[in-house]
């Protein structure tokens, strides 16, 4: 019975040569964040705050150029599995389109309404007096990230179309030195070494901006440089025709994803807000929470996207509906085991992380409790994300909607409402109470994952 859940080396091979790149890439960049993250903390909980609250909303945006690029890359990987160079193109074509577009619109709203979306988190009791300063820091940082949001969005577009034609080092190295130059820009600019003054939230928001350029310069360099290894680029940006049938196959596919990611996104930020009613001490809580939890979710993550590579590849190579269904139960089965794994290393680090910051005995405390309760889950996370990207990989834009976005409004987001705003119930118990509906989840992705309703070739 367990053998049908187990792969072989070959198999393994060929998910480990998609996944370890981007688990490298992803985790340095996610340890680089947690350093940031660290360094931030090290200037106050007021200026954490403020930068954890920027970020919430650059998520949101940040998850739609994703979804956007996530949509036309179903068509990237089918296309480069049955050989089609020029579909390659086409699809290539409509990313950085859509991320130009994107970008422009998400720099115009943050640039004129990113205030009134800061203030939101800082509703809860506490100071009045801390609630303006931490608006004045994330503010402050908000406005110099704006700089690097172009570079961040064409970055996207690259770096996930060479991981959907097998292109996987190229966006890890153009990654790792974005991360290495961003964590070195913040322990010059943030703190003020060799001679540098100390700029705090404005030199971590420098740093970031400047890897970005650089990130950007590494991969777009190396794409045009190579372009026999990645014959797509050549002709790529000659014009902007991309076939009338093909872009509305990739808009009816790739519009509900970004809608998806859209209202995913702003359904965590709508949780946080929230959780935020609570008190205004469980925002630091939150993110001291989430950066270890994203440090460990690094592998989860890396799974998910080679199982939707994966099993995209084998839709667009037709292979069989027997082959697919058993390839895909053994990578659900890998990213369940990992989930195990990372969920007992979050566990056994809740207690000690916090104390790296500079911050309250009670803050450190809420947050410990928020990190064990997603350790408990994360394996039943990581389950739900590899059946999202299975459901992705086949082309089902409006079912991964209603599966991703809509459960999310539906079940957390209404539970979390309800219950901050009719209730006196703690931030823990909340916190658990909206978490564990990814139990629900689990089970109707399994239902969805058996029907076989993903098993569609979008190439013919």
């Amino acid at each position: 019975m367990i053998k049908r859940f187990l792969g072989s080396k070959q198999f393994y091979s060929r998910v480990l040569t998609i996944a370890i790149p981007i688990v490298i890439q992803n985790g340095i960049t996610q340890f680089v964040s947690l350093l940031d993250n660290i360094m931030v903390g090290q200037v106050g909980t007021i200026a954490m705050s403020g930068v954890s609250i920027a970020n919430q909303i650059l998520f949101v945006f940040n998850l739609c150029i994703f979804g956007a690029c996530g949509g036309a890359g179903i068509f990237t990987a089918q296309f480069h599995g049955s050989g089609d160079q020029q579909g390659v193109r086409y699809s290539f074509r409509f990313k950085y389109l859509i991320c130009l577009l994107l970008a422009a619109l998400g720099i115009g709203i943050l640039s004129l309404r990113g205030d009134t979306l800061l203030a939101l988190y800082l509703r809860g009791e506490g100071d009045p007096v801390s609630a303006e300063q931490t608006l004045e820091q994330g503010m402050r940082y908000l406005q110099l990230m704006l700089i690097g949001y172009i570079p961040f969005a064409l970055t996207t577009a690259y770096s996930t179309t060479l991981r959907e034609t097998g292109k996987t080092v190229v966006p890890m190295a153009g990654g790792v030195a974005a991360v290495f130059v961003n964590l070195t820009l913040n322990y010059v600019l943030i703190f003020g070494h060799f001679g540098a003054p100390a700029m705090g939230v404005e030199g971590a928001a420098i740093a970031t901006v400047i890897s970005r350029f650089v990130e950007f310069a590494i991969v777009a360099g190396w794409t045009h440089l190579n372009h026999r290894a990645v014959p797509f680029i050549v002709g790529a940006y000659r014009s902007i025709h991309i076939p009338k049938t093909l872009l509305l196959n990739i808009s009816r596919k790739g519009i509900p994803l970004l809608l998806n990611e859209f209202f995913w996104s702003t359904g965590v930020a709508f949780l946080n807000q929230c959780y935020s009613t609570c008190s205004l001490d469980v925002v630091p809580a939150l993110n001291i929470a989430s950066t270890i939890q994203n440090l460990t979710n690094v592998t989860n993550l890396a799974l998910g996207n080679a199982v939707g590579i994966i099993t995209g590849q084998m839709l667009g190579a037709a292979h069989s509906r027997e082959e697919l269904t058993d390839a895909n139960r053994k990578l659900l089965a890998l990213s369940t085991m990992c989930g195990v794994i990372f969920g007992a290393v979050l566990f056994g680090i809740s207690e000690a992380f916090p104390m790296l910051y500079n911050t309250s005995d009670e803050i450190r405390q809420m947050a410990s409790a928020l990190i064990r309760i997603t350790a408990l889950l994360m394996p039943v996370m990581s389950y739900v994300l590899s059946t999202y990207f299975t459901l992705r990989s086949g082309g089902l834009a409006f079912l991964t909607f209603l599966f991703d976005s809509c459960f999310m409004w539906a079940c957390p987001g209404l539970l979390a409402f309800c219950l901050s705003r009719f209730t006196n119930i703690p931030i823990i118990p909340l916190y658990a109470i909206c978490q564990g509906t990814e139990l629900l989840k689990c089970i109707i992705g399994t239902w969805l994952i058996n029907r076989g309703f993903w098993i569609n070739n979008l190439t013919q």
